[in-house]
């Protein structure tokens, strides 16, 4: 009789044993498509994800990358987003890209709430919100 043992790798991230860092600060999803048409390398595999996201004045994200790519829009307010030495503003009608693998954090530092919407592609079958803690180096 033989015996068969299959050892599957799975990051901490992904078995939610870590957690982004976040205060008043609320997602919600608010329409998503798995991915169909012309591009058939990308049917079925991964959807598009709309995410309205809001940081309540104090509101902030630790540290994180994404699990896919997004396009960001600001719809009010002024966003503080700093990637590791850098800090950029952004105001509302501003749109920004990220690339998902880069570390940031993002923080609301006024006294309005800030709205951002998140058009972003990820895997078909993902469940959870997109940031993720930054992978550990190994």
């Amino acid at each position: 009789m033989r015996i068969l043992i299959v050892l599957i790798c799975i990051p901490a991230f992904v078995l939610g044993q870590e957690k982004v860092k976040k205060e008043r600060f609320e997602s919600v999803v608010k329409m998503e498509q798995v991915i169909t048409g012309h591009l058939t390398e990308l049917n079925g595999k991964y959807k598009l994800r709309v995410t309205e996201t809001t940081y309540a004045p104090g509101g902030f994200i630790g540290e994180h990358h994404h699990v896919g790519p997004g396009i960001r829009y600001v719809v009010t307010g002024q966003l503080t987003y700093v990637q590791t030495d850098t800090t950029r503003l952004f105001n509302a009608g501003d749109y920004f890209y990220e690339s998902g693998d880069v570390s940031h954090t993002a923080y609301n530092k006024t006294k309005g709430k800030v709205v951002i919407l998140n058009f972003e592609l990820l895997p078909a079958d993902w469940k959870d919100s997109s940031p993720i803690p930054v992978p550990k180096k190994h």
